[in-house]
């Protein structure tokens, strides 16, 4: 399977970030020495930049990652889900090595943090435009100024946008496995995508998903299963599941999650929610 090249013209990221967002906070500056552990934690994946020098990066066996890798280069090193990792030998003086947490809202339910790999090791020369926010970042961590914590923490927030636009817009170079963000990566399903994430309520059909990808039926319902992993209307119901869950934690009712999302009724989005999660949605918050 070969994702297309070309760079789709629709803002793939804001209406999923918007909806499931992402929050980053800075808890390392500075040397590490030795060997430095960092456990899974429920719910956190991390974001570090190594801005000089080379280190190993090593993995529990049957992790899903690699098991070790030697970065050899200035990276950014991002780990979307709980998983644990060691570094070997990273720079031990200096202030060329950051460190942040990213929480994903949802866990590693979070449509972005299920699509990517276990980890991404993206050398810093390849992206365009790290240069400047890693030079903000670094000199907002150098001395202690008003709001120097807040604003550290939204520029990790940047770093990880423009990691995840590098993703998308190399699909290949980045092993990107099939899911969310390869279907993103397609010009044509994107089209579609989006409209799904943004208009979550409309009521959907294959003909007219098909319509905004401009493309055929079959065409289109083959792209999305080779690109996505799953079928068009798959995604869908899973995409308003997830935006279900989010509402429900925010103490909105189920009648008013059904009426925005197109459902017949409370009970008919109960049903679905039982089939696909196992439970009601009133069991599920008591045990979210």
């Amino acid at each position: 399977m070969k994702p297309a090249t070309s760079t789709p013209s629709v803002d793939r990221l804001s209406s999923l970030l918007e909806r499931f967002r992402v929050r980053t906070h800075l808890f390392h500056n500075g040397p590490l020495c030795g060997v430095t552990h960092y456990a899974a934690m429920p719910g956190r994946g991390f974001l570090h930049v190594l801005r000089r020098g080379e280190m190993v990066l090593t993995h529990r066996p049957r992790s899903g990652a690699p098991k070790r890798i030697h970065v050899r280069e200035p990276s950014l090193l991002f780990y979307p889900r709980p998983l644990a990792h060691d570094f070997h030998n990273a720079p031990a003086e200096g202030c060329d090595f950051t460190c942040a947490a990213v929480e994903f809202q949802g866990g590693e339910n979070h449509p972005l943090a299920r699509a990517l790999p276990p980890v991404v090791v993206l050398p810093l020369a390849q992206v365009a435009g790290l240069g400047h926010t890693l030079d903000l970042l670094f000199a907002e961590t150098e001395q202690v100024r008003c709001g120097h914590r807040l604003l550290a923490d939204r520029l990790c927030e940047v770093l990880l946008l423009q990691l995840l636009r590098w993703l998308l817009d190399h699909p290949e170079q980045s092993g990107m496995p099939t899911g969310l963000l390869m279907g993103l990566s397609h010009p044509q399903l994107a089209n579609t995508l989006v409209a799904l994430h943004e208009r979550p309520g409309e009521a959907w059909t294959l003909p007219l998903m098909a319509q905004q990808a401009g493309m055929s039926r079959s065409a289109f319902a083959a792209a999305f299963k080779a690109h996505v992993g799953e079928g068009p209307a798959e995604y869908l119901a899973q995409w308003r599941l997830a935006i279900v869950q989010t509402e429900l934690r925010k103490g909105v009712s189920l009648k008013t999650a059904a009426e925005q999302l197109g459902y017949s009724s409370a009970s008919a989005l109960s049903r679905v929610f039982a089939q696909k999660v196992g439970a009601s949605p009133r069991e599920w918050l008591k045990r979210d």
